[in-house]
């Protein structure tokens, strides 16, 4: 999985000039779900998501706190394009979907995701989130601004998502 965390002030999502998910101080999350994913790449994404210290702490040091730390809110986008690729055709750069899961399988990975989060969040945070597959304008206050990208099977720095061992029958 790929995650895009922003720290917000506030963020919103709109389809169709209805607003379907907003929240304020607290975690933008883009979230792009690839093909091989399985339930530890979601497990590991929303422990990023909890205890990644993102805010100062009380005496003004940054770095110092988290969405699960201070009760925040947290706002999740789905977001395949996270798992595009540019292909070189004919001198253009066309874009490239393959390595991202199917849209009916990564709605259910999507919901069970956001499920296992909602039961993991404070009982003070608020999850929301947009509406899958859809067209969506997100806005937001960025807060720093403070952007981080991690992708399960990276790390980014900590211990990555080792994926399932294929059958190795002989």
């Amino acid at each position: 999985m790929r995650l895009v965390l922003q720290r917000v002030k506030r963020a919103s999502v709109t389809v169709d000039e209805e607003v379907v998910g907003e929240i304020g101080k607290g975690m933008l999350v883009l979230v792009g779900i690839h093909r091989d994913d399985v339930a530890e790449d979601a497990a590991w994404c929303r422990e990023r998501i909890l205890k990644t210290n993102f805010w100062a702490g009380e005496d003004g040091r940054p770095w110092k706190h988290s969405v699960a730390s201070l009760g925040l809110d947290v706002l999740c986008v789905s977001q395949f394009t996270l798992y595009g690729e540019l292909k070189r055709k004919k001198g253009r750069g066309n874009l490239d979907w393959r390595h991202a899961m199917g849209p009916e399988p990564a709605r259910a990975f999507y919901e069970a995701f956001l499920s296992d989060l909602r039961g993991d969040l404070p009982e003070s945070s608020k999850l929301a989130d947009g509406r899958f597959g859809a067209m969506m304008d997100v806005a937001l206050v960025n807060d720093g601004p403070v952007t981080l990208s991690l992708d399960s099977r990276d790390g980014n720095g900590l211990a990555p998502v080792v994926p399932p061992a294929e059958d190795a029958t002989v």
